[in-house]
């Protein structure tokens, strides 16, 4: 085997976590004398499979040796069979075990229930990049693709992007720009188009949205990733890396009109226009801000953007609290969501073992600064944050060099990230607006329908958008902004966001006021023609 091994390394094996099965040159079998011909497959073998089939007469081998596992070897097929079984059956359980261990280690921390969806379990589905559509439409011209015979085709789709991603991308990225990833095959050509176009303010992330089918998450934190290089510095596999991106995009609720996964992809594209923010560092001139930040930060802010509000229930605090939730107890009544988006990110990020080959100690420190960076997001501790970012502007004792400074910084870039719909062009602003309001009217019908105290902004009969979104700009997104102006100053952007939000917020006092003056002559018909000259000598 020495091309192969030359190519993968002696030890290298990969797995198909669907199929339970290795594949590669099994270590206790003598390498043969290279006989084929130039045109044909190398006769491998492992387990007494023979890789020297084509792909779906493999596929029927593996699925027979996967009947095998389970009733179990009859007669003498047991010898050679049985015994490589019996050890994936061990590894089985050793995987088993050790995901008991980090759920027991979770449970011991006191800050999480494991039994709650999207926490440590272990069947999850998106484990693979997604289908090449363009080859079930291929194959469905040539033959007509039955429902078994679709099946069959994505399992093997997965099986060959599986064995590409492992073989190619684990460990090592080329460097060069004309390198193609994983993922570049399956962008659409509008989609791709705009991916170019993603550090610019006024991406629109809904269209972006339709042209990914709904994986605009997913396929957004690839490409950052890969624009940063951080899957050849932190020698991340691929197929654990979309795992752990197609888990959190699932584990947004779709039925949220505002906390959903586009919402996580549009923190995460503003964050990464923040990343961008040219900010001048001592002596070294103006550099972006990402160029001042360590690969762990850069890391750390698109992770933190893109899970920050991972299984929100659509929900508030408050309506959690006097609802007796659970995640209230669990989590002492502060900062209830952000501690739940924060831990189910543990959670995942352990099930899909993205850091399962880093030392157990620097893995627990980026657990624990995700954790940092999330519960940042708690809007009751906006005041906290803001006092102390207007502490060191006002000292310009801001040091870009020490850790801790960095990590604030990510800290207020996320809060910013995280509340910039108001500094969006209108069409997109007006979007989220509608979209946060109508989450808002739902918790207060839920409110409404038990009998309980209706939440703040969230009665659509006295709280207008308008007027919410007036009141929203005016005490969270004004003075977060006019301070994020004055560490990036001076930015076009900044310039950008906040000529937006002026004309955004003027806007929608025109359109208060337009609301408030057909209501008023709505009701005057009403009143008769007494009531008409009453409001006549009032006004």
């Amino acid at each position: 085997m020495p091309v192969l091994e030359g190519l993968w390394g002696p030890d290298l094996r990969m797995r198909d976590s669907g199929l339970g099965v290795d594949v590669g040159v099994c270590p206790d079998e003598a390498p043969s004398p290279p006989v084929w011909g130039s045109l044909r497959t190398p006769p491998i073998t492992c387990g007494g499979l023979s890789l020297a089939l084509e792909l779906p007469a493999l596929i029927r081998q593996l699925r027979s040796v996967w009947r095998a596992r389970r009733g179990g070897p009859r007669g003498p097929e047991k010898s050679q069979t049985s015994t490589w079984v019996e050890s994936e059956k061990e590894e089985v359980e050793e995987v088993k075990q050790g995901v008991e261990d980090g759920s027991a280690h979770l449970e011991a921390d006191g800050r999480v229930n494991t039994g709650h969806a999207g926490v440590l379990l272990v069947e999850r589905r998106g484990s693979y990049p997604q289908i090449d559509l363009r080859i079930l439409k291929t194959s469905a011209q040539q033959g007509g693709v039955e429902s078994g015979t679709r099946r069959k085709v994505k399992r093997q789709l997965s099986f060959q992007r599986y064995c590409h991603a492992s073989r190619v991308l684990r460990g090592a990225m080329p460097n060069s720009p004309g390198s193609l990833h994983l993922l570049d095959k399956n962008y659409l050509g509008q989609a791709a188009h705009m991916l170019s176009k993603v550090g610019t303010w006024n991406f629109d992330i809904f269209l972006f949205d339709r042209l990914t089918n709904g994986n605009s998450l997913v396929t957004l934190m690839c490409h950052l990733f890969n624009v940063y290089g951080l899957i050849h510095h932190f020698q991340l596999d691929m197929v654990k890396l979309h795992r752990f991106l197609g888990m959190v995009q699932e584990d947004y609720h779709s039925q949220n009109p505002y906390h959903n996964a586009v919402h996580a992809a549009d923190v995460t594209q503003a964050m990464y226009c923040y990343l961008k923010e040219p900010k001048e560092q001592h002596d070294l001139g103006v550099l972006q801000l990402a160029e001042q930040l360590s690969p762990l930060d850069v890391f750390l802010a698109l992770m933190a953007a893109a899970a920050h509000d991972v299984d929100h229930p659509g929900v508030n605090q408050p309506f959690l609290i006097k609802t007796r939730h659970h995640l209230a107890s669990l989590y002492q009544n502060t900062s209830v969501l952000e501690s739940h988006h924060w831990r189910s990110t543990v959670g995942m990020l352990r099930e899909s073992g993205l850091l399962s080959h880093m030392p157990a100690d620097i893995s627990q420190d980026i657990e624990q600064q995700l954790g940092s960076l999330i519960l940042a997001t708690d809007i009751s501790r906006q005041n906290e944050f803001l006092s102390t970012f207007r502490e060191h502007l006002d000292n310009q004792d801001l040091d870009l060099q020490l850790a801790s400074h960095r990590h604030f910084i990510l800290q207020i870039a996320l809060k910013c990230a995280d509340v910039c719909n108001p500094c969006r062009v209108w069409e997109l602003s007006r979007q989220w607006s509608e979209r946060v309001c109508e989450e808002f009217y739902r918790q207060g019908d839920l409110e409404r329908k038990f009998d309980m105290e209706i939440s703040p902004l969230c009665n659509q009969q006295a709280d207008s958008v308008p007027a919410v979104q007036i009141g929203f700009i005016s005490y969270i997104v004004e003075p977060l902004f006019d301070e994020w102006h004055r560490f990036t100053e001076p930015s076009s952007l900044s310039h950008t966001m906040t000529g937006h939000v002026h004309k955004n917020k003027a806007r929608w006092s025109r359109l208060r006021y337009a609301n408030t003056a057909s209501d008023s002559q709505a009701e005057e018909p009403e009143g008769g023609g007494r009531g008409g000259g009453e409001v006549e000598g009032i006004s």
